[in-house]
């Protein structure tokens, strides 16, 4: 369905953005890909990575999705968006709380706003594990765009659909805790927050095909939850750095022990596929007729980083970073 259509991706430039456009050009031919975000220095360097002659369909926009009258004239005669840009940084958001706002909140009401007014037809936020209950600034941030992306469903009027992508930590993205491990293993003393810590775990390849597939199924209103695995933050620092001193200096500030992808309040209105849940909109204007496959989740059901079903041990770790191959 990407084929000959204007695809357009805010926060291009990151690891998701990368491995998103990459995928895309493996399976689609689209008439133009447009980045969009701010920083010239990865633009460029992402010239370099996708370079011109090889992909004539890629434009970069300068841009932010704080700036409305910007999104507007670059989601002219667009598609698709998909809704990446954001700041991610756990104590970033804690200490500059405004600014985390500016660009979660009301960079996702522009993204919205311009998405409708050029009449895109549809209209993906990428969201995170830490937006259930959230403990921290980020993950409050980005409720709130869940929320009006789902809603904003209600404005758009059927002329465009807007849903969501939650998933758990990415295997290799920026911030990742991988680069901090690889480092400190030179001096044979890693540190981790808690000896109890555990998180769901996703290959960047994993995230953009799912974010794809999602794309080509969402009808609107649905938040999108893939089945992944889940993996000890212990396990990772021996599979990274085996032999070495494990030091636990606490946990950071809005930090969880355990990570959520289903709320216990969003269980009822749950459908289980093979391969994902959506979650459905508590609104009228959203029809289950395109889900009849899915299965409803008993009650007691909860999706934890603790209570998974499918993890991943040291071994498997090590085949998921391509840094340990040689280890």
């Amino acid at each position: 369905m990407f084929n000959d259509q204007v695809i357009l991706i805010t926060g291009g430039t990151g690891s998701f953005g990368k491995e998103f456009i990459k995928t895309v050009f493996q399976y689609y031919k689209p008439r133009k890909l447009i980045v969009l975000s701010r920083d010239e220095q990865k633009q460029l360097e992402m010239r370099q990575l996708f370079p011109e002659d090889k992909y004539p369909s890629i434009r970069y926009f300068i841009g932010d999705v704080r700036d409305r009258d910007r999104l507007n004239r670059a989601f002219h005669g667009v598609d698709f968006v998909i809704h990446a840009a954001a700041l991610k940084q756990v104590p970033a958001c804690e200490y500059n709380p405004f600014e985390a706002v500016q660009t979660n909140i009301m960079g996702a009401k522009n993204v919205i706003d311009a998405a409708i007014d050029n009449k895109v037809k549809r209209v993906m936020a990428i969201s995170t594990d830490k937006a259930v209950n959230p403990t921290n600034l980020y993950g409050a941030t980005k409720l709130v765009t869940e929320k009006l992306f789902i809603q904003g469903n209600y404005y758009a009027a059927g002329q465009t659909v807007l849903s969501c992508v939650r998933y758990g930590n990415v295997v290799g993205s920026r911030g990742s805790v991988i680069p901090l491990f690889l480092e400190q293993r030179q001096t044979g003393v890693i540190t981790v927050t808690d000896p109890r810590m555990t998180r769901f775990w996703i290959t960047l390849k994993q995230v953009a095909e799912f974010v794809i597939h999602c794309l080509t199924q969402m009808q609107g209103g649905e938040v999108f939850v893939p089945k992944i695995p889940s993996m000890r933050l212990t396990d990772l620092a021996e599979a990274i750095a085996p032999g070495c001193e494990i030091v636990f200096n606490g946990i950071r500030p809005g930090e969880k022990i355990h990570e959520m992808l289903l709320s216990d309040d969003e269980i009822h209105r749950t459908l289980e596929f093979d391969d994902f849940f959506i979650v459905k909109p508590e609104f009228d204007f959203w029809r289950e007729k395109h889900w009849e496959n899915g299965r409803r989740l008993p009650l007691e059901f909860r999706y934890t980083s603790d209570t998974n079903t499918q993890w991943l041990l040291i071994e498997e770790l090590k085949q998921m970073i391509p840094e340990l191959e040689s280890v």
